[in-house]
């Protein structure tokens, strides 16, 4: 099958204004993806598994968006074909004192996950090129020598075997209108509405321009931004797990050999 996602390579910059968020791949509906997600659902499940057993390495899958743009329905979908033991899920807000007084990757270097872990980041270090950048909080070359910080920092932690798959969940402006205004219509979404919502909604290019920025300079050979269609919601998880469960695959989990003689175990 086609996917939707486009693979920022290094090197060659990308236009988010370039690529269709209402992309679907090879799909044409969402009863098609139904079927093979299930599927997908129960690779990531063995794989997973495997992956929490063999206890070598972890995958941290890193997800930005802008608002509304989906960041927690797809972290539901992909909990669907795992088990929460071996998985660590971080949603990033506003920095506290404390992490403010430390450089900037401090508070997210202490949530990389474990061996054999899963880790999910609902936002990330990348808010430091993003927010920062478009409400000027720092100095633009400050922000600008974080890209290098942050390469350095993504090539130190696949050294220490992290495989890092970044995902930038790309939604029209149009689309954002449509579930802001749905948060306003649904009683039990209405929670999620914030009236700061609208006016990061007036900074809509200055943030297309940073994710541009933060993307074109931070996609290396082995942690690729990976920018997915996002508009349509079930294409959007499947194009996710199916990327997840290929580098799981790549990754080749094994189970464990016995370190005992299984001849010589008796249970009465």
């Amino acid at each position: 099958m086609k996917s939707s996602i486009v693979v920022a390579k290094p090197g060659k910059k990308i236009r988010l204004r370039d690529i269709d968020p209402d992309d679907t791949g090879d799909y044409a509906a969402k009863e098609d993806s139904l079927e093979p997600l299930g599927k997908l659902h129960q690779k990531l499940e063995t794989l997973q598994q495997a992956l929490y057993a063999e206890h070598k390495h972890s995958l941290l899958i890193v997800l930005q968006a802008m608002d509304t743009g989906g960041k927690d329905g797809a972290t539901k979908s992909l909990m669907l074909g795992v088990n929460p033991t071996g998985v660590n899920i971080t949603s990033f807000k506003a920095p506290t004192a404390a992490e403010l007084d430390h450089d900037f990757l401090w508070r997210v270097h202490q949530h990389v996950p474990g061996k054999g872990v899963i880790g999910i980041w609902n936002r990330s270090h990348y808010e430091d090129v993003l927010i920062v950048r478009v409400h000027k909080l720092i100095e633009k070359k400050a922000w600008q020598r974080r890209y290098e910080d942050i390469n350095n920092f993504e090539q130190m932690l696949m050294d220490n075997g992290v495989t890092i798959l970044k995902f930038f969940l790309h939604i029209s402006k149009d689309e954002q209108k449509k579930r802001l205004q749905a948060r306003l219509e649904d009683p039990e979404k209405i929670w999620k509405f914030n009236l700061g919502d609208l006016d990061e909604r007036k900074l809509w290019d200055d943030y297309q321009e940073a994710y541009e920025d933060a993307i074109n300079n931070c996609s290396t050979k082995h942690a690729p931004w990976r920018i997915v269609p996002a508009n349509h919601k079930w294409s959007r998880n499947s194009a996710l797990a199916a990327a997840v469960v290929e580098t799981l695959e790549e990754m080749k989990p094994k189970y464990p050999k016995p370190t005992f003689d299984l001849k010589k175990v008796v249970i009465d």
